[in-house]
């Protein structure tokens, strides 16, 4: 059976000792999540994924959800009890605005804890996830009496939220979508259409499910112009604010699929079911990447969280499988032959998989604490220069942890050899649980674009040039500290690789686009091996500053993260340069052949 222990020390080293989590005290929400409070929470939250939702992870992929007659859906046995627990916990609302019944904690605590969670259980946390972001949609765009009506429920769990975009004719290019809303007069709409792949459309764990839809009002400007946003739900609501009549919303069928087998994906009618505008009229994009922005992070956690729990894995079966005998002598003589984790190869696998998740972590925190400094400080310039970070980031976070999530959940699959072909060790389902990361809340290409064509140049490159100058001046400052030059060193090569590619896209992007497009999963990667990287050399920093100190008995913690820091910049860092060449050669060799050639 898989296992899985949230990493709960390597947590505590990110926030306290890497990124400072006490100098942002002075933040709302930070003074009541102090040091001692902060370990208790992370604490509580790996009991919860560790006992409670992880032995659920199984069952949800072999039993599934079932569409019943009516058009309910029955979830996995005991997942409506697990979530009961996360919802009885207050767990739900742990960011959330006190003022709507939330804690008003740091949403890097959240974080934090969803990386726990998800790595538990995926498919069953995704209900959480979307609630969060049909909150964060109606933080930023609902009126005083919508968040009033919607928020205090769905912050404590008793609801649940979705997002409808995707339509069987329209993914990506939304301006394609017919859904159609026509005014009552009342100031509420009618709402028509069908949408798909619809995670946690319906399901039996909550009082009411609080979709938010994508349509086009009669009369809208045509194309992505003319789409708004409506809160449609499941259940409308009485006088007294509590669920009432049903809507003329159901679940026509849920999607066989090739993973996270215990989340509801739904195809959605909505059959003129009476649903209420958020935010302005046409201005339905808008106010819908509030929520895939949210999404588009959460979704990042979930591929490093599929790659820790399949490392996980994978380091227990290689400590315990014995397989030939080791290049240099034999390492367990007493047995008939060595653990396979003796051998170079399965330790390239293993070494790569830690060293990408610990990074990841760190960027994941880095990002999320950035969010509290957007969201949380008085501070104009910090507000503006965290949020520019935010954008930055999003695409990277979610495109290159998520291709990698699934990349090295292969890869541990493979340290276990054909038994990671079988489904009584659990490999596979950590494989195709990871794999729809890569694909929703805009696949990874889209990622990559957003990253190139647009995130690049927002704002004249203040985004871009703030994460230049920030590396930058970190390896100038420990340039010439003896211990830091290895990781200095690496990262620098790496940074000019970026900045190089940067300039190779202004100049040869604009008159020819398609170099843009042939360029920009490489930059993805490139400069996500970069902000890795970063992290590295800080995190590097920190250990080395904690032995100088004299670490006692955690001097093995700190020696460890030195030795997967080298590894990082020895064995990975180097790809950099690799990209820089593909990314050089444009896109000519990529478009010269003919469709009818193919």
């Amino acid at each position: 059976m898989p296992v899985y222990a949230a990493p709960v020390r390597d947590t505590l080293f990110v926030l306290n000792e890497v990124l400072g989590y006490e100098r942002h005290a002075n933040l709302p929400g930070f003074s009541d999540a102090s040091a001692d409070v902060l370990e208790a929470i992370l604490a509580e939250g790996a009991k919860l994924a560790e006992n409670v939702m992880h032995p659920l992870n199984r069952v949800g992929d072999t039993q599934g959800c079932v569409r019943n007659d009516d058009g309910s859906v029955t979830t996995p046995k005991g997942f409506k009890e697990a979530f009961d627990q996360y919802r009885a916990g207050g767990w739900m609302g742990l960011a959330a605005p006190v003022e709507y019944g939330g804690q008003g904690l740091p949403y890097v605590l959240h974080t934090a804890v969803g990386e726990y969670l998800s790595s538990a259980n995926m498919a069953l946390m995704m209900y959480a996830g979307l609630t969060q972001g049909a909150i964060a949609a109606l933080i930023a765009h609902g009126s005083d009496e919508q968040k009033a009506a919607w928020l205090p429920k769905l912050i404590d769990g008793t609801w649940t939220g979705t997002m409808n975009l995707t339509e069987p004719h329209c993914g990506t290019d939304l301006g394609l979508l017919r859904t159609r809303a026509v005014p009552n007069g009342d100031g509420s709409y009618r709402i028509s259409g069908q949408k798909i792949f619809i995670s946690a459309g319906e399901h039996d764990m909550a009082d009411n499910i609080v979709h938010l839809v994508l349509a086009r009002i009669e009369g809208a400007p045509a194309g992505t112009k003319g789409i708004s946003l409506f809160i449609v739900p499941k259940y409308r609501l009485d006088a007294s604010g509590n669920p009432g009549e049903r809507n003329g919303v159901s679940c026509g069928s849920i999607e066989e699929k090739m993973g996270i087998h215990g989340n509801a994906t739904c195809v959605m009618n909505y059959d003129e079911a009476e649903g209420y505008l958020l935010g302005e009229e046409n201005g339905g994009l808008r106010a819908m990447f509030t929520m895939m922005n949210e999404a588009r992070l959460g979704v990042g956690l979930q591929g490093l969280s599929m790659g820790e729990v399949a490392s996980q894995n994978a380091v227990s079966y290689a400590k315990e499988r014995l397989q030939g005998r080791s290049l240099s002598g034999p390492k367990a003589p007493e047995k008939p032959a060595d653990p396979i984790i003796v051998h170079p190869d399965i330790r390239r696998g293993l070494m790569t998989m830690r060293a990408f998740n610990e990074a990841g972590r760190a960027l994941v925190l880095w990002t999320a604490l950035k969010s509290d400094v957007a969201h949380r400080s008085g501070d104009d310039k910090d507000r503006q220069a965290a949020d520019d970070h935010m954008g930055l980031m999003t695409p990277i976070v979610k495109g290159v942890l998520t291709d990698k999530g699934f990349e090295h959940a292969v890869m541990a699959q493979q340290v276990f050899g054909g038994h990671g072909y079988i489904e009584e060790h659990g490999m596979s389902q950590f494989v195709r649980d990871a794999r729809i990361a890569m694909i929703y809340e805009g696949a990874n290409g889209i990622q990559a674009l957003d990253l190139v064509g647009r995130k690049l140049a927002m704002n004249g490159g203040r985004a871009v040039q703030a994460f230049f100058k920030e590396v930058g001046d970190f390896c100038e400052e420990h340039r010439s500290d003896e211990k830091m030059a290895p990781f200095t060193k690496a990262v620098k090569k790496g940074l000019n690789d970026l900045q190089a590619a940067t300039l190779w896209l202004m100049q040869n992007a604009m008159q020819k686009p398609d170099n843009a497009g042939a360029a920009s999963t490489d930059y993805l990667h490139l400069f996500g091996l970069v902000a890795l990287g970063y992290m590295w050399a800080r995190m590097a920093k920190a250990a080395q500053d904690k032995l100088s100190d004299g670490a006692g008995d955690d001097a093995a913690f700190y020696e460890a993260k030195l030795v997967t820091a080298r590894f990082f910049i020895e064995r990975v860092m180097p790809e950099t340069a690799a990209h820089l060449a593909r990314i050089a050669s444009g896109a000519d060799s990529m478009m010269a052949l003919p469709v009818e050639a193919f």
